[in-house]
């Protein structure tokens, strides 16, 4: 069984690529650019640099070389004999050549001199140890006799030249192939070991050189398309937080309209249920009242005591009274009912008009005074508002006046330039608890004001109740 720091170890490898890649992502898109940006531009720099200063010193030593080479030929030819004859060196070559590489620039100049053979002789050597020795011919002798000038700097690998791995100085290796004048036939080739200090110091400095030329142009480019990326990364970044924005707006708008759509759909079921109830309470009001005095009324036409000749003119005169008693107490209760449900002329009348009308119609009804305690006009109010204010005071005070006896009644109307609110209250013992309504009364009311967008609120304690309706009226000109 794995134990408990195994299984962490294997969960940490499984989710550490998805934690790296979502950090990763987190990352602006700058961020991103500079660190990708800086680990391959230095692979660049190193690439580029590395094959740069490789083709410089390449091109320096292979100069350096020729020049030597060129040098040394011009000295050293006149001294040997005709090596396409001769498989040896003679004393008197023997003798000119240590003289001359004894003393003078090339003394100075070369720490050691052979010349080779096709087959890996040893012909000369400013050693006289190595002179007839054989070796196996390497690579860059089989190249010089190969017709090819062949110079290495600081790469002394030869089994022949022991001595010059261990002097420690810097050293340019050169093969140069001896050409035999009238034929070209490379009839020898000559090796020597130039003391190379000042080439060193050229190619330290042609690195330098090349390896600074390197980094600047690649850190200019990157720096330039650095700053390009960034302020296109800070022109996204501030995109994507409008972006954001405007879908945070719209979502809000959009819940807005779902909640506002749910509302008027339940508004618009309501006000059918409504209407109905309305219809209902109309015909139970004519036929408990003014239908109830008419068939009395009739009921008295048809008893016979008018169209009997003996009827008393006393009884006769009573009878007639009664009915028009009657009569006229069922028209009256007919003028009520419809004062009660026909609005006045309000399209043209001003809040505060209608709200006086209002209360002066409940006082003559009921004889309670309502106080009237602000009443701020807005500058425009459509006529559907008003419509909705009138039947929201006309019920709202109806209701005070049943459940409160009409005990401190009063109305209170502000307006702004972008909504209108409308209190009824009174200092009645309100009520506790949810409010039933009978369709006709507070639920009434809510889908009425609902329905316009506006908004419905009921106050109630022991002190008195409030009923408070706002209504935009930004949204009610719209709808208009």
């Amino acid at each position: 069984m794995l134990s408990r720091t195994g299984l962490e170890n294997r969960s940490f490898r499984r989710f550490a690529p998805a934690a790296f890649v979502n950090s990763w992502q987190r990352q602006s898109l700058a961020r991103q650019f500079l660190l990708v940006g800086s680990v391959f531009s230095l692979g660049a720099i190193v690439l580029v640099g590395l094959l740069v200063t490789r083709q410089i010193e390449q091109t320096v030593t292979r100069n350096a070389a020729a020049s030597t080479a060129l040098y040394v030929d011009s000295v050293i030819a006149p001294l040997l004999p005709d090596m396409a004859k001769a498989t040896r060196l003679d004393t008197v070559s023997t003798r000119a050549l240590d003289e001359t590489l004894a003393q003078g620039a090339l003394g100075k100049r070369l720490m050691t001199f052979r010349i080779w053979s096709r087959d890996g002789e040893i012909l000369y050597s400013s050693d006289p140890n190595q002179i007839g020795r054989r070796y196996p011919p390497s690579k860059d002798l089989s190249a010089a006799f190969g017709g090819h000038l062949v110079a290495e700097f600081n790469q002394v690998d030869d089994v022949e030249s022991a001595a010059e791995r261990q002097s420690g100085v810097p050293l340019l290796e050169i093969y140069s192939p001896v050409l035999q004048p009238w034929s070209g036939e490379v009839v020898a080739v000559t090796e020597f070991y130039e003391l190379a200090g000042d080439l060193e110091n050229d190619l330290f400095r042609a690195r330098l050189q090349s390896w600074g030329a390197v980094a600047a142009v690649a850190l200019l480019f990157f720096l330039g398309l650095s700053a390009i990326v960034l302020r296109g990364s800070r022109t996204i970044e501030r995109q994507g937080v409008e972006l954001r924005r405007r879908i945070e707006d719209l979502s809000r708008l959009l819940a807005q309209n779902r909640a506002l759509r749910s509302r008027i759909q339940r508004a618009a079921a309501a006000t059918a249920t409504l209407n109905e109830g309305y219809l209902r309470k109309l015909g139970a009001d004519l036929h408990d009242g003014p239908a109830q005095l008419v068939a009395f009324a009739a009921l008295r036409l048809g008893n016979g005591a008018l169209a009997d000749p003996q009827t008393p003119p006393e009884r006769r005169q009573k009878e007639v009274e009664v009915i028009g008693r009657s009569l006229d107490e069922a028209m009256g209760e007919i003028r009520a009912i419809c004062a009660g449900h026909v609005l006045p002329h309000i399209e043209t009348a001003s809040l505060a008009g209608i709200l006086r009308d209002l209360a002066e119609s409940h006082r003559r009804r009921t004889g309670h005074d309502v106080a009237l305690r602000r009443i701020e006009e807005p500058a425009s109010l459509p006529a559907a508002a008003k419509i909705c204010i009138y039947r929201f005071v006309q019920e709202a005070l109806n209701n005070g006046f049943k459940h409160a006896g009409g005990k401190g009644q009063w109305v209170e109307a502000t307006g702004c330039g972008s909504a209108v609110r409308v209190a009824v209250g009174d200092a009645g013992p309100g009520f506790c608890g949810k409010v039933q309504g009978s369709g006709v009364g507070l639920l009434g009311m809510r889908h009425r004001v609902e329905s316009l967008g506006g908004t419905f609120l009921v106050q109630s304690d022991n002190s008195g109740t409030v009923v408070t309706m706002t209504l935009p009226l930004h949204e009610m000109e719209k709808i208009a």
